[in-house]
């Protein structure tokens, strides 16, 4: 099957790639020069771990294309697919559809036979029929259906999310069109994965009301961890108590504790909180867990600041980790940018580390230096903040650092070590979320450890 992808974003870049590891000869379609370019030289204008060599080995099998010609990518192509961005739109909330639109127009203006057009971007309820009417207006002679298939991938997984998803969403109107995407995702029916067909509304619902429920359960957590705090239990082995309850599908991932959210989630959130406004059906949870996200936060700022002593002027911070996750580039709603900014803002001299985050982070995080090595970040500061768990920050020789800065103390706000590990190594003072284990410095490291 020939497939058209419109974007060479994550979504689309992902989708495509994998499309044409299923066997379907597919054309990825961008308006930026550049990224075509680099895409076909074989370069990945993200970092997503093994898209590259994905990539490569279909680029060789002729199965894969890149171009900027639209209309060459439409000719002969039974699935037309619409992975644009759609941000969050300022001052009302709503999701940015322009792309969206202006994507449909072209391909009305383009398709020279029947096509299903796939909206894989993230959209509002309603969104697909809107694709209908923009379509139809701009090309009335046009056969044609239009489907709704949204995305889950988590970054850093994106192709084991895509080649062994939990389930495929699909919303069609049409026989014709569920035949079309029947057959676009046959290899993984033929092993079993979950294909769920639905209406166009019931799709567009499913993606943000799955995004806003795991973003309940992050803020949750967070909640949470912030009472454990102020108790003195641990929010490891409180989640961990949770998640053997059997009426709990998965665990409550303390891991999450202090991340609020990931990539999409807030800007998802904020979209389903809008959605239910305008229809005079409010959210409240939804809103509620957008507040808590921001105060989250703030709640981590206060953390460093209590470390620094109440005041950031004059220190010299060690960041490691910016972007909202390891394993990828990206920086969206990551804490990083609340939280680098107010170490800035405050006098702070800000060195920070990241494997991936850089590309992202210069033009996001001015006033930082970069770094390559923790080691070297280190040296002469006055407090270390783990951000991103990233494997390269998880087995760091903490004593090696504590001995190159000025005043050990660490903000652990991934929970990555433990109030042990930190005192044994040398820090004067230590925080993380949701435990007991808080040194404040000054206190006797024998009664802090206890």
């Amino acid at each position: 099957m020939r497939i058209a992808m419109i974007g060479t974003g994550y979504v689309g870049l992902v989708s495509g790639v994998c499309f044409s590891d299923f066997g379907h000869e597919v054309v990825c379609v961008d308006k930026d020069p550049r990224k075509i370019e680099m895409l076909e030289r074989g370069e990945v204008p993200i970092y997503e771990p093994g898209l590259d060599v994905l990539m490569h080995k279909n680029v060789e099998a002729g199965r894969l294309s890149f171009t900027l010609d639209l209309e060459s990518a439409i000719d002969g192509a039974q699935a037309v697919f619409i992975a644009v961005g759609t941000p969050t739109r300022r001052g009302d909330g709503h999701a940015d559809l322009r792309y969206v639109m202006a994507a449909a127009e072209e391909i009305a203006r383009a398709a020279r036979h029947h096509v299903v057009v796939v909206t894989k971007s993230t959209v509002p309820v309603g969104t697909n029929r809107q694709v209908r009417e923009t379509v139809a207006a701009a090309n009335p002679e046009l056969d044609f259906d239009v489907a709704s298939n949204p995305e889950f991938l988590r970054e850093g997984a994106a192709i084991e999310d895509f080649m062994k998803p939990d389930r495929v969403v699909v919303g069609v109107e049409t026989d014709r069109a569920a035949q079309v995407m029947a057959d676009i995702y046959r290899p993984l029916y033929l092993r079993e994965f979950p294909i769920l067909t639905t209406d166009l509304e019931s799709a567009e619902m499913i993606k943000y009301a799955a995004n806003a429920f795991l973003a309940t359960k992050i803020t949750f957590i967070n909640e949470i961890a912030a009472l454990c705090e102020k108790v003195g239990a641990d929010v490891k082995q409180v989640s961990r108590g949770m998640g053997l309850d059997g009426r709990h599908r998965q665990q409550v991932p303390a891991r999450r504790a202090g991340r609020t959210a990931g990539r999409a989630f807030p800007t998802d959130t904020k979209a389903l909180a809008r959605i239910g406004q305008d229809h005079a059906s409010p959210v409240s949870i939804i809103e509620t867990v957008i507040k808590i996200n921001e105060d989250t936060k703030r709640r981590m700022v206060d953390k460093l600041l209590d470390l620094c002593g109440g005041s950031f002027n004059g220190k010299t911070v060690a960041v490691l980790g910016v972007t909202f996750k390891p394993n990828t580039d990206d920086m969206r709603d990551a804490p990083a940018l609340t939280i680098v900014p107010a170490l800035v803002g405050g006098g702070a001299r800000v060195r920070t580390v990241d494997p991936q985050g850089r590309r992202e982070g210069e033009a996001l995080l001015p006033g930082v230096s970069w770094m390559d090595d923790p080691y070297e970040a280190a040296e002469g500061a006055d407090l270390l903040v783990v951000l991103t768990e990233w494997n390269e920050f998880r087995a760091l020789d903490l004593s090696a650092l504590s001995e190159r800065m000025s005043v050990p103390r660490m903000a652990d706000l991934r929970n990555v070590y433990s109030l042990e590990d930190a005192l044994t190594a040398g820090f004067t003072a230590y925080d993380s979320i949701g435990r007991v284990g808080h040194a404040p410095e000054g206190e006797p490291t024998v009664q802090a450890a206890q």
